[in-house]
Order: C-alpha cells, then structure tokens, then sequence
C-alpha cells in the first residue's frame, strides 16, 4: 500500500504539471517517463512507477481543463471541448466553466470504474465483432453531422481535407522528433492548429472580462444525462481499436452540439476524456491492447494487478478534483488582461513546444493545420468537421485500407 501511495503521490504531482502546461499531453509525459526507465526502477520500484504514471494519467485529465479554459489551447484530448470552455470564460465564466469540467470527469470515474471492471470480464470474447463496426459506426456519425448542417457542402469538404491533412501527418510522423506510441506525438500540432491557434487567430480583441463564479448552472438530470454519454462514450472509443477521446467530441458533438448547449457538451467531453483513461488500463490487461502512450510504457514494466492500479487511479481523481477546482479559483486573477497580447504570447509559447517536440515536420503541420483551422470561421460552419483529421484514418483502419 505505501508504493501506491507513494506512486499516486508522484503521479498527481506530475499529471499537475504536463496538465497546466498548455499544448501537452500525457503521452509527452509518459515518453519522458520511459527514457528515465532504467534509474527509476532502481529508485522507485515497479510498482510505484507503474502506479504514478496511471495516477498522471488520470490527473492530467482534470487539470488540463485549465489551458483548454483560460488559454484556448487544447491537448489531443480536448481538441472540441476548448471551443465551449474558452467561450465561456470569454464571457467571464472561467471558473464555472473549470468546475463543470472537473465534475464532469468526477461523474464519469465513479461510473467508469465499475464498467470499466465489466469490459474486463466480459468483452474480450466479443471482441472481433466490434472491430468490424466501428468504421460503419463513424461511417453513419458523420453521415449524420453533415446532412443536418446549414451548408453540408462545405461541411463535407473541410471534413474530407482535414482527414487528408490527418493521414498526411500520421503517414509521415516519423519524421517528426520525440515520437511515442505510432507517431501519437503529432497530434500535438495537427490538433493544436485546427482548435487552437486557428481560434485565437480570429478571436476578438480587448480585455478578458472580469471573472465573476456564480455556481455550476446546470440542472441535476443534465449533469447525470451528459455524465452517462460521455463516460459511455469514452468507454466505446476507450475499448474499441483504433479510436480515440478526439473520436469521442466528434460523436458528442453530433449528439449534444458544443454551440447549442456548451456546459452540457463541456462536461460530456471531460468525462469521456477520464473514462477512457480507466478503459485503456481494462484493455490493457484484457487485450493487451494499448489505448495512448502511458499505456505503452505500462506494458514495459513488470505491473502490479489491475485492481491496484485502479486503486491509485480512484485516489489520484480525488486528489486532482480538489487541484482542479483550487485552481479555478484563481480565474479572477486573468480578468481585465489584454486577450491579444496573451493570445500572442500563448502562440509563440505553443510554436516553440511544437517545435522542440516535433521538430521542422512538426512546424508544418501545425502551418497547414492553423490555415485549414482558419476555413470554418470563414465559411460559417462548425469546426467539428475538422474532426476528420482523426475521424477518416479511422474508418480506413477499421475497414481494413492500407495508407501507411
């Protein structure tokens, strides 16, 4: 019990950091983690190791609600859910906008532990015939999203250029620098580029208005509807190969909408994000199959049990829900700033991480993804069609189409 703790410890600590840092992801962390394999087995053991890159893991996914809010950048798992969460502090919301994010992640692991225990028990058998439908699945998600939009022409060419744009840096991610778990680490510039610096590009000048928290404005049988959709949806993509938390926004956003009904969106994406973190452990021990770049460096140590780390991922999600809603309080702090120069000084910050993680291929990438992000501001339809960058991959894969 004292390696957990001491590993959940060390593991809240660090998804804190790689979490407040806009731009980066748990999957940076975990790489950094695993080249420091060898003297920190010798230090902390296995199982304290394994246990603080779960319980990162886990943290990361409440704190990173921060940069998403505050600075408008998102990581590879809020790539949709920054559009709600930066609107909202825009209008002064910041903090209610944080706290939705961490209820919403609160929600889902109370649900998705349990379930995530089931798909251990009684999914692997059935297996097979899940493989074959998730292309069919997108197939008829986007299908949907394009027909209901005001220009479904348009829609559908920002979505198919996008997914070229995706296939382009995947193919290619070699060439980048520092790359984990199938090139995962390019996801960074390509996301970042189409919600992120394509956002604050187009974001109106002045100053952050004066943050003022007037409680979580949402019903109660709104917060258990969207905490069972995303935590459900998390879990889909979480066990189903291929897919990830970007795949999860994209088929939220067909079902709630991010500019219909942004808080319920907001806390349906961050519980599919924390969801999907418990199911990748599950599909880990059950499949052996590995869901994000933590799980990759867990399947290179000698792991505890699954219950264990479940154990330190339960006490790291209570430990970030307090850090997260701590930080939320400081929103009053950015009020009265000017939005131009941080949206200036937030762009460079992220160019240069893309940069220093990604190398020269990085830098392009991010340059085709910003002007291609640029597209449905000028045309007036949802970014969500952007979500073809992660979305037509998929369906080859699933389909079994050969592009790498």
């Amino acid at each position: 019990m004292i390696e957990i703790l001491l590993g959940t410890l060390l593991g809240v600590i660090l998804g804190t950091i790689s979490g407040i840092i806009p731009g980066v992801h748990s999957n940076t962390l975990a790489g950094v983690l695993l080249s420091l394999q060898v003297p920190l087995l010798a230090v902390l053991g296995p199982v304290t190791l394994a246990c603080a890159l779960f319980a990162a893991l886990i943290t990361h996914t409440f704190v990173d609600a921060i940069p998403s809010t505050f600075l408008g950048i998102p990581d590879a798992d809020t790539s949709l859910a920054v559009l709600p969460a930066h609107a909202l502090c825009l209008e002064g919301n910041g903090e209610e906008a944080v706290r939705i994010a961490a209820l919403g992640s609160a929600c889902s692991m109370v649900i998705a532990v349990p379930l995530s225990i089931l798909c251990f028990l009684l999914l692997p058998a059935l297996q097979p015939y899940f493989d074959w439908w998730i292309g069919i699945l997108l197939v008829a998600t986007v299908g949907y999203m394009v027909v209901t939009s005001e220009a479904p022409g348009w829609g559908l060419a920002v979505f198919i250029v996008s997914g070229i744009l995706g296939m382009f840096a995947l193919r290619y991610a070699f060439l980048g620098w520092h790359t984990l778990a199938g090139g995962s680490a390019i996801l960074m510039p390509l996301l970042t580029g189409l919600f992120g610096i394509s956002v604050l590009l187009t974001a109106t000048r002045g100053t952050i208005p004066v943050q003022l928290y007037r409680g979580i404005r949402m019903e109660d049988r709104t917060v258990v509807k969207c905490s069972l959709l995303g935590t459900f949806a998390g879990i889909a993509v979480g066990w189903l190969p291929g897919l990830s938390n970007a795949s999860a926004n994209g088929v939220l956003a067909s079902l709630i909408g991010y500019e219909k009904d942004r808080r319920a969106y907001l806390l349906a994406t961050n519980a599919a994000n924390t969801a999907n973190a418990y199911i990748g452990l599950a599909a880990l021990f059950a499949l052996s199959r590995m869901r994000n770049g933590v799980m990759v460096a867990l399947s290179e140590l000698t792991l505890p049990s699954m219950g264990e780390l479940m154990v330190a991922g339960v006490l790291a999600a209570c430990v970030a829900y307090g850090i997260t809603i701590w930080f939320s309080r400081s929103a009053h702090r950015i009020g009265m700033i000017d939005s131009h120069a941080l949206n200036r000084a937030v762009i460079l910050f992220v160019v240069i991480l893309s940069i220093l993680l990604t190398g020269p291929f990085g830098l392009v990438v991010l340059i085709l993804a910003t002007a291609l992000g640029l597209v449905p501001h000028l045309v007036n339809v949802p970014r969500m069609y952007c979500m073809g960058a992660i979305m037509i991959p998929v369906m080859l894969y699933s389909f079994g189409i050969a592009w790498t």
